[in-house]
């Protein structure tokens, strides 16, 4: 009897430290507490590990502080330079909280005179990558979620070697949780031939450190510090549609050049030192940008300690004729769950494609548990059914806004992501296209013959999304 008081007691005192420590998002809270009552005791291992607040892996020192500051600061001015005449948008003009969050609240700037380029074919765009590290003269930075050890990523390992023979300086960032299956003779190959690696999760390291859960979701291209890339790719054939159990990989990746460059730049020299600590600000990597292009373009990077979801739900409730989404994984935020009801009860035609074949059964049961009470608002979902939809869209009126953030509550608070926001009607037009192309091979949902689904999958659905802080 003393020990079942005990545990008792042990349990109770869990329980309360997890409603003390999450109390601002209880969403969260009464997910651990689940967790608790099924794995009695035990289950507080997991939280003990998995849900510490992120902490930043290195700090600057004051003179490190001010070196980066002044970098920052004059990449700022120089993009503020090249700013048109009649300053922002007409769209973000007219919209006085979507102003401020741009100018005020994300931490990068808005930026001019970008050429940009919209692939919604995976071998376009990773033909473009390799095409562009292939003609590099002085350094290439790749930072991916994942890399594999596969035909496409050999391809790219035996061209980064290449080039780092040839004197190009060559620097690879890859995620340890994400790319966990990296054999070290892969990373070795490259070392050897001189081209510098960091690792920006080591599994073990980060289990300690009990920062599991927080991973690094961006993928980089930037070559010469003249084109960048980024978008939903990672580096892996089943990107390429090579795998038979996905087929056709449908996704959306950018490449661009002009001011928006150096910010991407700068996000992956951030990333940089955060792993190896060595602050890259020679001028050389952020050289003037030739391009003269017309888009306007804001580059958003976000993370644990900078949430873009300010801005997701602030181009939800600004909407005022179209919302259209595609996303992999749909497991919104409350706020944002509210704001697409809000939306689409105010008349805005709200519309979201999610995959018709998942890749994580648990996570698309999750999505699928927030479609019947969004149909019933009148929101119109469509299952892909060409392979898997991997891509990252939302279009908000006459802005839209892609990269590598998920419309989940992973990608909103706990990984790094990093996106662009897109201002101009040429690649909003496109990319309005590509989801009308995709919804054209897509099923739309009915709502009196989804709410017929089976009990168990009803169930299933439930319990998902009971778990759905942890995805």
């Amino acid at each position: 009897m003393p020990w079942i008081i005990l545990a008792f007691l042990v349990l109770i005192i869990q329980i309360m430290a997890i409603i003390i420590t999450e109390y601002r998002r209880p969403d969260k809270a009464v997910a651990w507490v689940m967790i608790l009552f099924m794995i009695p005791l035990v289950g507080f291992l997991p939280y003990y590990f998995i849900a510490k607040r992120y902490t930043r892996h290195r700090i600057l020192s004051q003179n490190e502080y001010n070196q980066r500051e002044s970098f920052k600061a004059e990449l700022i001015y120089r993009c503020n330079q090249r700013i048109p005449a009649n300053g922002l948008a007409e769209t973000v003009s007219k919209n006085k909280k979507l102003q401020h969050i741009v100018q005020n609240k994300l931490n990068l700037p808005i930026t001019a005179c970008n050429e940009t380029t919209v692939y919604a074919e995976s071998e376009h765009a990773f033909k473009a990558m390799l095409e562009s590290i292939a003609a590099a003269k002085h350094h290439i930075h790749l930072e991916f979620y994942i890399i594999r050890d596969d035909e496409l990523g050999i391809q790219f390992k035996q061209l980064l070697i290449q080039k780092a023979q040839e004197g190009v300086y060559v620097r690879l960032l890859y995620d340890g949780i994400g790319s966990r299956r990296l054999g070290k003779a892969f990373i070795k190959q490259l070392r050897e031939a001189g081209v510098e690696i960091g690792c920006f999760s080591p599994p073990l390291v980060t289990f300690f450190q009990r920062q599991l859960n927080y991973r690094n979701h961006r993928k980089i291209v930037v070559v010469d510090g003249k084109i960048g890339f980024l978008g939903g790719l990672n580096i892996g054939d089943e990107y390429l549609g090579k795998d038979p159990s996905f087929g056709y990989w449908r996704d959306t990746h950018f490449s661009m050049k002009g001011d928006a460059v150096l910010w991407i730049q700068y996000t992956f020299l951030t990333d940089w030192y955060v792993v190896k600590g060595q602050l890259l600000t020679d001028s050389s990597y952020v050289p003037v940008q030739e391009s003269h292009g017309r888009d306007i373009v804001q580059i958003v990077k976000s993370g644990p300690d900078e949430t873009i979801l300010e801005l997701i739900f602030t181009l939800i409730i600004s909407a005022k004729q179209r919302i259209y989404i595609e996303t992999p994984y749909f497991i919104p935020d409350p706020g944002v769950l509210l704001a697409i009801k809000t939306a689409v009860m105010g008349g805005v035609d709200v519309r979201i494609i999610i995959p018709g074949t998942p890749d994580k059964k648990l996570v698309y049961n999750c999505s699928l548990s927030y479609v019947q009470e969004l149909l019933q608002a009148g929101v119109r979902f469509y299952c892909y059914q060409q392979g898997f939809l991997h891509a990252k869209v939302l279009i908000s009126d006459d802005l839209a806004c892609s990269g590598s953030t998920n419309m989940d509550l992973r990608s909103f608070c706990d990984q790094f992501e990093l996106n662009a926001v897109f201002f101009d009607r040429k690649i909003v037009n496109r990319l309005t296209d590509d989801f009308f192309t995709d919804l054209s091979v897509s099923n739309e949902i009915v709502q009196s013959e989804f709410e017929k689904r089976p009990p168990q999958q009803k169930m299933k659905e439930v319990f998902a999304r009971l778990l759905s802080p942890f995805f």
